[in-house]
């Protein structure tokens, strides 16, 4: 039985009259941009979140320079962020002026931790961006004891928890990216920055709308990056169901692991923390191999971050002079299997046969 290795549009199937209802009252109300399904969307996530203040943006990459630019990263600045991420995590930096400065991750975790960042420090460091990556839970609280302010990249983890809440709502600022295949995705682009502070929330309101609070008089170059009412009344409509889909995706995650455990290295959920697997990320010293296995199954499959950032041609002029061991390990061995809120427990045992088959008859 063939599996994907997303099915984003299952869960929605359910929503379809509700959506197009949506859509139908943003028609009949002719006000597409920053209307009353942003205001509402704003309301209802930072809610969900205990975030405080959330504000729609045009998508995740723009939400991290924007939310970067709110914490007045600029040009002499350092933004700290891990190399094994999705290229957009550092990408966003330069466009502030500021450089990006890579560190390592635990490859169990593939997260950054308050370790890898401190070794990367130095008296220029303005921010730190910690990625939630695959939906697992940074350790924010001891990252922001260093001393500097952290940026959650939540673009992955809508929808996970942790002891200390969600994420979201863990650091100083953080960005969520809606892009469709996401645990919360629009049907286009889209995105949102969250924080708790109400000055750094008016900041990220004025930078979205080019630098200006009333259209008439600006206070600073700022962006054209708004979330639209479209986007927005879409999402209000999937908020209500986040959870449940949460749910799903940690019950697959959990059978993954019982089934799993001494076949392949399983991913490892940091302390405490509940992740909603974006990804479900499992490591194998051939990788390769078993992706070919499992694409002769049925089975979708891919890794995502092979060459991690800093080796990326655009960014080799600020590679760090020194190696990052759990980057490599974790570059070299992940690879990507089915996860998705649709995912049921017979498509779960398809994949566990799968790789089970590919292991035995490979190693």
């Amino acid at each position: 039985m063939p599996v994907p290795l997303f099915d984003p549009t299952s869960p929605q199937a359910p929503l379809r009259a509700d959506i197009r209802a949506a859509v139908h009252r943003v028609l009949d109300a002719g006000q597409f941009i920053l209307g009353p399904e942003v205001k509402a969307f704003e309301t209802e996530f930072a809610a969900y979140l205990g975030a405080g203040h959330a504000i729609g943006v045009a998508n995740g990459t723009e939400a991290i320079t924007v939310a970067l630019r709110a914490l007045g990263v600029g040009p002499g600045d350092e933004v700290i962020v891990p190399s094994f991420t999705f290229w957009a995590s550092a990408e966003a930096i330069p466009a502030t002026g500021a450089i990006p400065v890579f560190c390592d991750v635990d490859p169990d975790t593939m997260c950054v931790t308050a370790e890898t960042v401190k070794a990367a420090m130095t008296p220029k460091t303005k921010a730190v961006i910690a990625v939630h990556l695959f939906g697992n839970v940074a350790p924010i609280a001891e990252i922001e004891a260093l001393g500097v302010p952290v940026l959650e990249d939540a673009a992955q983890a809508a929808g996970s928890t942790s002891p200390a809440g969600r994420p979201g709502a863990l650091g100083t600022i953080a960005t969520f990216s809606f892009y469709p295949s996401k645990n919360l995705g629009a049907f286009g682009d889209g995105g949102a920055i969250t924080c708790r502070d109400a000055d750094l929330a008016d900041r990220v309101r004025t930078l979205r709308y080019h630098g200006s609070k009333d259209k008439k008089d600006y206070v600073d170059i700022g962006y054209n990056s708004r979330l639209d009412e479209l986007q927005a009344a879409i999402l209000r409509v999937q908020l209500p169901h986040l959870d449940a889909w949460a749910a799903a995706r940690v019950a697959a995650g959990d059978r993954y692991a019982e089934a799993l455990d001494g076949v392949v290295t399983l991913p490892k959920a940091t302390d405490g923390s509940r992740p909603a697997w974006h990804l479900y990320v499992i490591r194998h010293n051939d990788p390769d191999t078993l992706l070919a296995g499992l694409q002769e199954q049925g089975i979708g499959a891919r890794p995502y971050y092979r060459v991690p950032v800093h080796a990326q041609p655009p960014m080799a002029k600020w590679a760090p002079a020194h190696d990052l061991p759990g980057t490599a390990e974790a570059a070299r061995t992940h690879l990507a299997i089915p996860m998705s809120a649709a995912l049921d427990a017979e498509q779960v045992d398809e994949v566990v046969s799968a790789i089970r088959q590919t292991v035995l008859t490979t190693a």
